[in-house]
């Protein structure tokens, strides 16, 4: 950023040292160091809205494109209207029939009903018996 090299910040301190002088030195440093921070503070807000402006700008060029390849994609690929529904299109439901493809001649895969699973039920857990104390031969 700045090339401020050691011996002109060691003539800058001399300087400071000696028309401030060392009394007043750390309230100056820490005034200095104040408005540097400030400084710095605004240069932030002001880099992070120009940054916000850019983004918003690419955003806006990019939707175009977005919509511009849109347009080109719907002119080449027109929708197509849907067929009206009819009562032959509803397919009826499928019975099980076996296939023997020796017979038929086709390599073509069959589907078949899916089986029904059950899960084999879960282990009932039998609480071991308590131990039952001895008897005593005392009565009361």
């Amino acid at each position: 950023m700045f090339d401020i090299a050691p011996s002109e910040f060691l003539l800058v301190a001399i300087v400071a040292l000696v028309f401030i002088g060392p009394k007043d030195l750390p309230r100056a440093m820490h005034f200095v160091g104040k408005w540097v921070g400030k400084a710095r503070g605004v240069a932030r807000q002001f880099r992070s809205g120009i940054d916000s402006m850019v983004r918003e700008a690419e955003l806006a060029e990019l939707e175009k494109q977005w919509a511009a390849e849109n347009e080109r994609i719907m002119r080449q690929y027109p929708p197509q209207p849907l067929a009206a529904p009819e009562a032959h299109a509803v397919p009826a439901v499928l019975e099980h029939q076996p296939h023997d493809p020796v017979i038929h001649g086709d390599d073509v895969p069959v589907m078949t009903p899916k089986p029904d699973i059950h899960p084999e039920p879960a282990p009932v857990e039998v609480a071991a018996p308590k131990p039952v104390p001895p008897a005593s031969d005392e009565q009361p």
